[in-house]
Order: structure tokens, then C-alpha cells, then sequence
């Protein structure tokens, strides 16, 4: 009931940021249609606002945001048109036995392009010949700006893809299967994107899936270059614009791989690419009509699965990898000596959850080399005075007191000055570990290069999400973090199976945090002076980032957090004042990553953790027809 009554509120929230932002613009002030239109929008509000998956609710969000007028154009569209003549593209086609028919959408979506510098490249089996060139034939400017190029019989789709390749004289190269459509303006965007990012090498996009109705469903509004992610899955799943001279770089596809052809084949361009070389356009601008393309997420199994393995050989990287439901885990190796890891667990009373948080780590944990670093922060009850009396000088276990007011990020800071390892576990005391291997996956994580903080799968004691990553911006006008998939139960994935994939977010949870104690020392620690107990473990993820580190979040981690249950909300009146200021340094510090978070999507709501849809989405969205 929770639940609903929660998903309830977001969608009532949803609706009036959209009236909102209609009643902001001009239109809104002089058309009075548009206020008919909110009206018909308030009686279709139940079953609008619900999550991505819900392919209904995306036909309306597509008709809404999503779906030009005739005689309203995409004033983006519009806008580019003819503005950027460069770089050259060129969209490669490859059909072989029996996809003919599907080739007719794909054809025309390329011939309405408003972004004019393109080639179209077909490859098809020698019997198709004949029928392609009938498609060509209804219209000049295809047959003019179009190669067909003849594979071999019951060549592969990496053979065909490969030879069209010798055909292609552009900057940069897109890859379609027979049936898959572009959006209109889908050129215009990758070039005003190549225009920003001179030294780009792959472009991604947002997809979704089109049925031979003509209806938009299962739309992936995907996160920005996400490594981690990627290797857990296939999200970029061909939807991207290539530079030629990286493909050719790289060798084209090899045919050797098989199903997972092109996502070895981005795989293999990431080892020539630095991650800002990578970018994402969060629009829908790729439509998948092939049905020989796997329903989101893809599913390449063992195939890709080599395609990984031989990555992680070629790199250097000691891992092995496990797969379950379509999700691939990377468990890398720890090092031959086991880095000694502090756990520091800030307590203050509360015998029973620290007696919990305490034993739950000495029993389960299968971590040998660690040590627990208790701060006791002004304990008066004689009981829990006594239990960290009792634990103190334990093999493994050390007390230190700190009697000064709460302040999380103090307590935390001169606890690594203390600690002895060189790993450090910001842990709470209302912790209960339930994986026994949760230390190791973390630690494994941790020191890999490039990586800063590493988060766990927080639930709540009903076994639902309490943590599942930081979501930026999450919470509205005023919001500036939220926890991504919040009451998801556990044994769901989520949308984009997110919920059950390694990946990286721009922040996680100091509630139970692994770091190297040379990164935390390095970025200062905690902030003790402006987030003495809210969003400094925020903060200290965002520093990282900005470093240059990536933060992840691994679903492999599983521990139970009885939250706040020592503390109170964060929200009595006593407390309101010292959060505001703290939530008002954030929003000043940390503007622009609030308002578009790399590891979210801005099409995707702001008022919920749950990754429902955006209404309205957070970029230009185009006007569409008014369903009566």
C-alpha cells in the first residue's frame, strides 16, 4: 500500500510539472486550445503517469513530447536544417534472405533527413538486388546518393556490414538493420553533438521499439557512457553513430563473435578510446523495427559473454565472469596480499542495532582481513557502555570515543586518521550484512584503477530497495538526491534491469561505502564544515567524479539498513534549518550535475526514485497532436 500511495503522488507530481511548464510559455497565455488540452490531460492522469515500461503510457508521452504536426514542424529540425553540412554520414543497410520487405521504412527514414550530407550504403544478397533497386527507384535523391553493394550468398551480417564498409567515404557511419527507423533530426543531432565534442568517437542515443502497427513501445532512455553498465549488459545495443576512422581502426566487425558482433565491436573501440570520447544525445532519435532485434535488454548470452572475456584479456584486467537472467557479473580478482580494510561504524547508543551491525559482520563476512573501528559518539546508556566495553580490544575490533556534537563527516574523518587499513568501509550502525561474500565484492571493485567510492544493495528489513545508487536532482524544483529504485523488491530488476546490473552513479550511500584511504585522504575526507550529517557522502562522490574517478554501485552486495532508526528524520523542525543550509551549499556547489545527473536520463521524472517518465521531459521536447 506504501507502495501505490507513493507511485500515486509521483504521478499526481508529474502532472502539474508538466501544466506548469505549459502555463509558463506564451502559447499557454494566448491559446486556448492549450487549456483545453490541460483539461483532457487531467482526465487522462491515472494512466499516463506510470513507469516506462508501461507501453500505453508511452504512446501518450510520445504523442505529447515526441511526435511533430505537420504544420508545426520540430522547431529543432527546422532550426538545423541546412546549418551543419559537415561531417559527412553514411547509413549502412545490410539485408540478407528474406528481410527485403523490411528495408522500405529504414529506406525512407533515411530520405527524411533534414541534415542534408549523407550517403546511403545497402548491402543485400545478390537475390535481393532487383527488389532493393525498385525501392530505390521511387525516388531520385536515393538512387543518386546510394551504393548497393552485393555480399556473398548467406554471408553474416558482420560479412556484409563489413564489406559495405569498402564503400564508405564518410566522417562517420551508422549501422541499421532492415525494419530499424532514424527520427527525423537523428543527424542533425549527432552532428550538433560532433560539432561540441571535436575528439568524439562514438555517439549513443536513446532507443525504443516499432511495431509493424506503427506504435512506439519499451522505450531505453539510457544513462551517459557507462562502462560498467556496459559491461553488464549491451545498452548501447548498435543505437550510435560511429567515426569511420575508428572503425577502420579497429578492423570492422568480426564474424567470429556472432550475435554479439557489434557489441565486441564497441568493446573493441572503448580500448582505443578515452570515456569523454564517448558521448550520449538523450533524445529518441533510433527506432527499432528489425524483429530479428532482441527486445531490450539484449541478450547475446554466451556469445557475448566471449566477446567480454576476450576484452578483459586484451586489457589486462583478472576476472572472472558470471551471468544470470541476461546480466553479466565481472568478479575481479583481489590482489595475491589482501589489503587490510577499516570499518568504521559511527555509534551513539542503540545496543540492539549495534549488536546487529557488530555480530552480523563477525559472523557472515568471509573477508579475512579487516578490522572493526567503533566510534562512540557520547553513549550514556549503560548497556551499550558496556557491549563497546566488551568489544573493545577484541582481536580485530577496536573503540575510540569522540563526545563532540554529531557531526557524521568529523566522526568519519578522525576515525581514518586512526584507521589502519588500506581500505576504509564507512559503515552505520543500523547495518545487517546478509551476503557473506559482500566485502569482497566491494573491495575487488575499490582498487580498481579509475574507480573511487564502490556502494552497496541496500534494503530495507522488508526486502524491498533502500539504496540502489544516488539519482541527482531527484526530488523536484528543490530536489538534490534520491535513491535510485526505492522500494523495487529485491528479486526485480528494474527498469533497464538497473537494479540488477554493476554500473557506475554519480554518487553512493556512505551507509555503506569502500574506498582506498589514499583517494579519501586525497579529496580531503568528508565535508565537516558545510554537511555535517546530510549530503556529504554526496559531496565526497561528487569530488571524486570530478577528479576524474567513477563511482559504482554493485547489486552483488546485499545488506540490510534499518534506516535512521537512531537518529529521527532528518525533517523534525529542530533539524529543518541545518538542512536547508546544507541542501542549499549543494544546489550552489554542485548546479549543474544536480540539474542533469550523467548516470540518469532527463526524459526520465525527477519525482520519484522508480524511473518512471519524465512529464515534461527535461530537454526540447516537440509538439505533438492533440488526441481528442
Amino acid at each position: 500500500m506504501h507502495r501505490q500511495v507513493r507511485l500515486l503522488t509521483s504521478e499526481v507530481t508529474g502532472l502539474e510539472e508538466q501544466l506548469q511548464a505549459m502555463r509558463q510559455s506564451t502559447s499557454w497565455r494566448v491559446s486556448a486550445p492549450l487549456r483545453w488540452l490541460s483539461r483532457q490531460l487531467g482526465r487522462k492522469a491515472s494512466p499516463m503517469l506510470t513507469s516506462p515500461g508501461n507501453n500505453r503510457s508511452y504512446v501518450e508521452w510520445v504523442e505529447l513530447y515526441d511526435t511533430p504536426q505537420p504544420e508545426a514542424p520540430d522547431p529543432f529540425c527546422a532550426r538545423m536544417a541546412g546549418r551543419l553540412q559537415r561531417p559527412s554520414f553514411s547509413i549502412v543497410l545490410a539485408a540478407l534472405s528474406g528481410q527485403g520487405r523490411l528495408l522500405a521504412a529504414s529506406i525512407d527514414a533515411v530520405l527524411a533527413q533534414d541534415h542534408a550530407n549523407w550517403r546511403l550504403v545497402v548491402a543485400v544478397e545478390p537475390e535481393l538486388l532487383t527488389e532493393v533497386e525498385g525501392l530505390l527507384a521511387r525516388d531520385a535523391r536515393a538512387a543518386a546518393r546510394t551504393k548497393i553493394f552485393a555480399s556473398a550468398p548467406r554471408a553474416s551480417k558482420a560479412m556484409a556490414f563489413n564489406g559495405a564498409l569498402e564503400e564508405v567515404e564518410s566522417d562517420w557511419v551508422l549501422f541499421l538493420e532492415p525494419g530499424d527507423t532514424l527520427s527525423p533530426c537523428a543527424l542533425s543531432h549527432f552532428s550538433i553533438e560532433i560539432a561540441a565534442r571535436s575528439a568524439a568517437g562514438i555517439i549513443l542515443c536513446d532507443e525504443d521499439r516499432l511495431g509493424p502497427d506503427g506504435r512506439r513501445s519499451d522505450p531505453c532512455f539510457k544513462p551517459a557512457w557507462n562502462l560498467d553498465l556496459f559491461y553488464a549488459q549491451d545498452y548501447v545495443a548498435g543505437a550510435a553513430a560511429f567515426a569511420t576512422a575508428l572503425i577502420r581502426e579497429v578492423g570492422g566487425f568480426r564474424e567470429a563473435t556472432g550475435e554479439a558482433a557489434g557489441y565486441d565491436l564497441v568493446l573493441r573501440c572503448t580500448e582505443r578510446l578515452r570515456p569523454e570520447q564517448i558521448h550520449r544525445i538523450p533524445r529518441m532519435l533510433w527506432h527499432k523495427g528489425s524483429p530479428s532485434a532482441a527486445t531490450y535488454p539484449t541478450r547475446g548470452g554466451a556469445a557475448e559473454l566471449r566477446a567480454l572475456a576476450e576484452h578483459l584479456e586484451r586489457t589486462g584486467i583478472s576476472a572472472r565472469i558470471a551471468e544470470a537472467d541476461g546480466v553479466r557479473h565481472v568478479q575481479y580478482a583481489l590482489p595475491p596480499e589482501l589489503p587490510l580494510v577499516t570499518l568504521i561504524i559511527p555509534t551513539r547508543n542503540g545496543l540492539a542495532l549495534l549488536r546487529q551491525c557488530v555480530e552480523s559482520i563477525v559472523m557472515l563476512t568471509t573477508y579475512p582481513n579487516y578490522e572493526v573501528l567503533l566510534v562512540d559518539n557520547g553513549s550514556d546508556e549503560p548497556d551499550a557502555l558496556a557491549y563497546m566495553a566488551e568489544l573493545d580490544g577484541q582481536p580485530g575490533i577496536r573503540l575510540i570515543r569522540d563526545d563532540r556534537p554529531f557531526n557524521y563527516s568529523a566522526l568519519n574523518n578522525m576515525a581514518a586518521r586512526h584507521a589502519r587499513g588500506a581500505v576504509l568501509g564507512l559503515i552505520n550502525n543500523d547495518i545487517e550484512v546478509i551476503s557473506p561474500a559482500w566485502l569482497e565484492e566491494m573491495v575487488s571493485l575499490a582498487m580498481q584503477p579509475g574507480v573511487g567510492a564502490v556502494g552497496a544493495k541496500l534494503l530495507y528489513p522488508d526486502e524491498t530497495v533502500q539504496h540502489g545508487g544516488v539519482l541527482l536532482g531527484v526530488g523536484g524544483a528543490t530536489g538534490v538526491a534520491g535513491h535510485a529504485n526505492k522500494f523495487l523488491p529485491a528479486t526485480e530488476a528494474g527498469y533497464m534491469r538497473r537494479g540488477a546490473s554493476v554500473q557506475s552513479f554519480s554518487a553512493v550511500t556512505a551507509a555503506c561505502l569502500v574506498v582506498r584511504k589514499s583517494l579519501y585522504e586525497q579529496m580531503g575526507g568528508l565535508n565537516e564544515v558545510e554537511l555535517k550529517i546530510a549530503y556529504n557522502d554526496v559531496d565526497f562522490c561528487l569530488r571524486l567524479l570530478e577528479a576524474g574517478y567513477r563511482n559504482v554501485w554493485t547489486p552483488h552486495a546485499e545488506l540490510f539498513h534499518h534506516e535512521s532508526a537512531t537518529r529521527g528524520s532528518d525533517f523534525s523542525p529542530s533539524k529543518r534549518q541545518r538542512f536547508d543550509q546544507e541542501q542549499d551549499y549543494m544546489r550552489s556547489k554542485w548546479r549543474e550535475l544536480i540539474a542533469d545527473d550523467p548516470a540518469y536520463n532527463p526524459n526520465l521524472t525527477v519525482y520519484a526514485e522508480d524511473f518512471g517518465l519524465a512529464w515534461p521531459p527535461r530537454v526540447p521536447w516537440i509538439t505533438g497532436p492533440v488526441a481528442s
